[in-house]
């Protein structure tokens, strides 16, 4: 593959955005496409579907296709979405790269291959480079998705380094949900003046990402208070921005007291008046009655909103 041209990719809050399901459990495309473009008008500046809090692993390539086509469609900009397409079998990986990159997407987030453990990084670089090169678009831009308190499978300095080396431009950047604000700032001390991306896996890591060379953040709460967190973006260099960050960071708290996913549900079921967001995939479940009574009591006396939802 060629050197790939420069174009503009992605800064600021991405959603990993919840997917809404019907009665019968299957995806909601009208909802979808609803949600995302409310995100897009509210603060987001792009879109990570198919994310963790999406409920990625709980639906086959050909539903997430389907979702995917159904927001090109229905008006999101393809530019504006990073979808994950990381799965642990390689050709379910480069069948939905490979459909990412067709669509114009601004890039897609991929986890490594999650089942087998203890895996090395010259497994994990050949995965990669593997999916790459079937793929063999100069178009891609590979975000990687290091998240190892659910996947049990770490993306090593090493490793990135590596990949830097063998596909500078295309290996694009990491979302870090190691949750470790130390491994974060390894990253952007090794790796951001050579053109890679570092978005935080949370909000509450924003502005100490910003600082220190980081792009954004791609975050769970930002589908439910994306104009709050865009604030810090875009004012991460003023006076007021710690402020900003502690109101982010403590509206980030309140939602984890509850399972994450069910609550994200929730919170857009309460505010957008539509009981149906409550669903999800088994084996989650809804939170329970007084866990979302008390969610929704702690938000509404911080006064939380969802304008225009």
């Amino acid at each position: 593959m060629n050197p790939p041209t420069a174009v503009k990719r992605i800064e600021g809050v991405l959603a990993p955005v919840v997917t809404p399901f019907r009665k019968d459990l299957s995806p909601d495309p009208d909802r979808f496409a609803a949600h995302c473009r409310w995100l897009m008008r509210s603060g987001c500046a792009g879109l990570a579907v198919f994310g963790t809090n999406s409920e990625a692993n709980s639906m086959s390539v050909e539903e997430k296709l389907g979702l995917l086509d159904a927001l090109v469609k229905g008006g999101v900009p393809a530019a504006a979405l990073m979808p994950g397409t990381g799965h642990c079998a390689l050709t379910d990986s480069v069948r939905m790269t490979r459909e990412a990159v067709r669509l114009g997407c601004g890039g897609v987030l991929m986890l490594p291959p999650f089942y087998y453990k203890g895996v090395s990084d010259e497994g994990l670089f050949r995965n990669f480079a593997e999916i790459i090169e079937r793929v063999g678009d100069d178009r891609l831009r590979l975000y990687l998705y290091h998240i190892p308190p659910v996947a049990n499978v770490p993306i090593t300095l090493g490793l990135i380094e590596r990949l830097l080396d063998r596909y500078p431009g295309i290996v694009a950047g990491v979302k870090d949900s190691s949750g470790e604000w130390s491994n974060t700032r390894a990253m952007l001390d090794r790796f951001k003046d050579r053109g890679f991306d570092v978005f935080a896996g949370s909000e509450v890591f924003l502005l100490d990402n910003l600082r220190h060379g980081g792009k954004g953040c791609i975050t769970a709460t930002g589908n439910v208070n994306p104009g709050a967190i865009d604030a810090v973006f875009r004012s991460w260099q003023t006076a007021d921005a710690d402020r900003l960050q502690a109101g982010i960071t403590a509206t980030r708290k309140i939602v984890q007291k509850v399972p994450m996913i069910p609550a994200l549900k929730a919170i857009v079921a309460h505010f957008g008046s539509d009981p149906q967001w409550r669903t999800v995939r088994p084996p989650l479940t809804e939170l329970e009655p007084g866990q979302e009574q008390g969610l929704i009591a702690e938000l509404n006396a911080a006064g939380f909103a969802m304008p225009g939802l």
